[in-house]
């Protein structure tokens, strides 16, 4: 019986984990510390967590200013993740070279971190996490898969990402500052910062439509966790829904077939109301893309829900905007 008042307790304790937690804190004082520390470098951990931190009141504002500041001043290799990427895969039925490579790869990770302060979603995690540590802050790396729209699911059979977990006021809470950094450019191998809040102390259902951690604990969800097959199927969802929803909720999958005329419902939350002027969708078919108007959008305090349909049969790539903002993906093979 104790076990079980423990356990209930637990889903009541981590339940709704997400910024809106801390709406009371203005955090203007601590990302001006952060952005102000701009041209500090990483060869003294605890002086730059005491630059950053030592001015400031709460828990949540020292994490901030820490997080933002790596957000902020580290950018992603995207070199160095697609020769991490590569030599995992060519190894990955090798155990022995696999550690090697891994235990290799770690060094070379780190002096690349300190030196030039570039890294991938490991060094990331570990950076947040050691300035935390130094804070005083309860702080842990979370491994696990990421899901992005590049992101080849049918051999998504290694973990790829890493984030962080953040104990603040005995709550745990998510965030991902490696997504939040900036955008990486497959194409030119170049990085560009540009900041997402989004990704900071996330609502752990949003969060898991494109991470899925190893070790269960890490879900923070107050309800059934998903399947990884259920994570695999799910549809692509990109770094300005976390800008614009706090939960997604419909359609639940990336893959639907259906009829010609067969109404199909789309429905989210969103952390600010919008209008429905600025909904739209673009639609591909393969040959040609257009933007449209849904049949129909509802907006009613923070529910978005939008209803379509489709007049000719074929297959189609349907991306939802929030006025310029590209918010998901989904797919329609629509039969007559």
């Amino acid at each position: 019986m104790k076990s079980l008042v423990f356990i209930l307790l637990f889903i009541v304790f981590q339940s709704h984990a997400q910024i809106s937690d801390f709406n009371h804190i203005d955090f203007k004082k601590a990302d001006s510390i952060a952005l102000g520390c701009k041209d500090e470098g990483l060869d003294n951990l605890p002086q730059l967590t005491y630059q950053l931190t030592s001015s400031l009141d709460t828990d949540v504002e020292r994490f901030r200013a820490i997080y933002r500041w790596v957000c902020n001043n580290v950018a992603n290799d995207y070199n160095l993740y697609l020769k991490n990427k590569r030599k995992r895969e060519r190894f990955k039925d090798d155990s022995i070279k696999f550690k090697t490579w891994s235990n290799n790869f770690r060094k070379t990770l780190f002096k690349t971190l300190l030196k030039d302060q570039r890294t991938i979603c490991t060094g990331y995690a570990y950076l947040v996490k050691e300035l935390a540590k130094l804070a005083n802050l309860d702080c842990e790396i979370v491994q696990g898969y990421g899901r992005v729209s590049t992101t080849d699911i049918e051999n998504l059979d290694l973990p790829n990402h890493s984030w962080n977990a953040i104990k603040l006021k005995n709550k745990w809470y998510l965030c991902d500052p490696t997504w939040a950094s900036g955008i990486p450019d497959p194409e030119t191998n170049r990085f560009t910062f540009q900041y997402n809040d989004g990704f900071f102390l996330a609502n752990p259902e949003l969060f898991a439509v494109n991470h899925f951690p190893e070790e269960a604990k890490w879900w923070l969800l107050d309800k059934e966790i998903p399947t990884f097959e259920t994570f695999l199927a799910s549809p692509i969802i990109y770094g300005k829904a976390y800008k614009n929803l706090s939960l997604h909720i419909a359609p639940k999958q990336m893959h639907h077939t259906i009829k010609k005329h067969e109404n199909v419902a789309f429905e989210y939350k969103l952390i600010k109301t919008i209008t429905p002027k600025d909904i739209s969708l673009m639609i591909d078919n393969g040959f040609n893309n257009w933007k449209t108007k849904p049949q129909s959008v509802s907006v009613e305090d923070k529910s978005l829900i939008l209803e379509h349909q489709f007049k000719t049969s074929g297959f189609y790539d349907v991306h939802l905007y929030i006025g310029d903002d590209l918010i998901s993906t989904y797919t329609f093979s629509v039969e007559n």
